[in-house]
């Protein structure tokens, strides 16, 4: 296996990372509830992970905020974010090694658990 060296990869990731959690009982729901256009969206996080992980600054804008609006839409819960982690982590082993795939593993799990606090935060406001 190879590691994630460019967009195309990140491409991959994302189109198999949603495949996968658009069917599943946990997180499927949320995705399904909530209104946004998947042809939209797609792109919109190949630039955030193309961002993050390979230093091409093409995202522009806050995660945080729109999953605080998401929030207001379709509750998020921690189950929802354990189960997104755990396909986000697993599509990434099954497909990608080395250390800008270690990272995509890392940084997903650190921006999920900011997320979820700022998420709790803003709903104790």
């Amino acid at each position: 296996m190879n590691d994630i060296k460019d967009s195309n990869d990140i491409r991959f990731l994302v189109d198999t990372f949603y495949s996968n959690a658009l069917i599943d009982p946990v997180i499927g729901p949320v995705f399904k509830a909530a209104a946004f256009s998947l042809e939209r969206h797609i792109p919109v996080m190949v630039s955030f992970w193309e961002t993050i992980l390979l230093d091409v600054v093409t995202y522009k804008g806050n995660p945080m905020l729109k999953h605080i609006a998401l929030n207001k839409e379709v509750p998020l819960h921690g189950e929802h974010f354990d189960q997104w982690m755990k396909i986000w982590e697993t599509t990434v082993r099954t497909h990608f090694e080395g250390p800008v795939a270690d990272n995509a593993i890392s940084r997903a799990s650190s921006i999920g658990q900011l997320m979820q606090y700022k998420i709790k935060q803003s709903s104790s406001l």
